[in-house]
């Protein structure tokens, strides 16, 4: 089969040839309909593998989409045929927080080498994909697997990450969005769909804001020295009730807490290498920071439950297996506007 592979230290993905998976016991095979395509891949290719831990090479994607194709001894719950999305955070499936659901949050992943697909484990970037547990798959029912294939983490991962600031989001609120892409939007439609809060948002690239007021931004503004002073005048001088960093790099994360308000949650999502400086006199009273990952599988499943209902729909392009690379390009160049999605088959 065909799979799209980080091979090398250094240099893009490549368009391969491997053998087809087979499923062991409790394993699932699924014909793999749509995987995304996530700057996540970028921050591990920019470390060696000695330093993230990865063996080369590594079929990438950690959004995945397909129907079941073959089942392993002892799989039961599921019918050959069926249209399935894949729970990315793979965890242990016993610990104290994978009982709740929240293998995103594993106590023991990291030591028994638990890793999600594309980002240790064989990834959704292939004609087929073999996950490890039907436990990691879930119905996607009639939803179109190219459009809502990103929910499973551009969709996931802003949704954790509002749900825990919702009590502040009462009306009157304002809640601040950094960085209008591929998460960034979706969290635009989210703030709306679940919260009555005024929502603006924050992008270096007129393009994303366009379309950061396509899907719902109340204002936007673009990210420069001036932003914090913008939104401070947008809220009449009290800052963000919530503040959502799907960038984080330095300069983001510094407009994150900047923009923060009295007992403010701040949620540094993005993975740019950025930290947020907490402590007296450098953020607003009582504000909270936090840096959530991923999201729960409850979560994912009231995730395609708000797509079921409209509330919700990602921008993508579409690409074949072997645009692949020209995907990646492009996503570096930052010229993907939403999410880029692979159709393998």
């Amino acid at each position: 089969m065909k799979a799209v592979q980080y091979r090398e230290f250094g240099t893009f993905p490549e368009v391969v040839e491997v053998p087809d998976p087979e499923p062991g016991p409790g394993q699932v095979l699924l014909k793999v309909t749509a995987a995304g395509v996530c700057h996540s891949d970028f921050a591990v290719m920019s470390h060696p593998p000695e330093e993230t831990g990865l063996k080369l090479p590594l079929t990438l994607g950690h959004e995945g989409a397909g129907t079941v194709a073959k089942l392993g001894a002892g799989v039961t719950g599921l019918v050959l045929g069926e249209p399935v999305a894949v729970y990315g955070p793979w965890g242990c499936g016993t610990c104290t927080m994978c009982a709740q659901g929240k293998e995103n949050y594993c106590l023991r992943a990291a030591a028994l080498g638990i890793r999600p697909p594309g980002l240790g484990a064989p990834g959704a970037l292939a004609e087929y994909l073999l996950v490890d547990a039907p436990r990691h798959l879930v119905p996607l029912g009639g939803l179109d697997p190219v459009r809502s294939v990103p929910l499973t983490d551009a969709g996931l991962t802003p949704y954790h990450a509002i749900k825990g600031a919702l009590p502040r989001l009462v009306p009157g609120s304002t809640a601040v969005v950094i960085g209008a892409g591929g998460l960034g939007h979706v969290a635009i439609q989210l703030l709306r769909a679940l919260s009555p809060a005024r929502v603006i948002a924050l992008d270096v690239s007129d393009e994303k804001l366009d379309l950061a007021r396509t899907v719902g931004a109340h204002e936007v503004v673009t990210s420069d020295a001036s932003a914090v002073a913008r939104v401070r005048e947008l809220t009449g001088g009290l800052g963000a009730q919530a503040v959502f960093d799907f960038v984080g790099a330095p300069p983001t994360t510094a407009t994150a807490t900047g923009v923060a308000g009295v007992e403010a949650d701040v949620a540094i999502v993005g993975i740019g290498g950025g930290a947020a400086s907490v402590g007296f006199g450098s953020i607003a009273y009582d504000a909270s920071v936090r840096a959530p990952y991923w999201g729960s599988r409850a979560e994912l499943i009231e995730v395609l439950d708000l797509a079921r209902a409209g509330s919700v729909d990602v921008h993508v392009e579409t690409y074949s297996i072997d645009e692949a690379p020209l995907a990646y390009q492009r996503l570096h160049e930052g010229k993907v506007n939403g999410r880029a999605v692979i159709v393998p088959n």
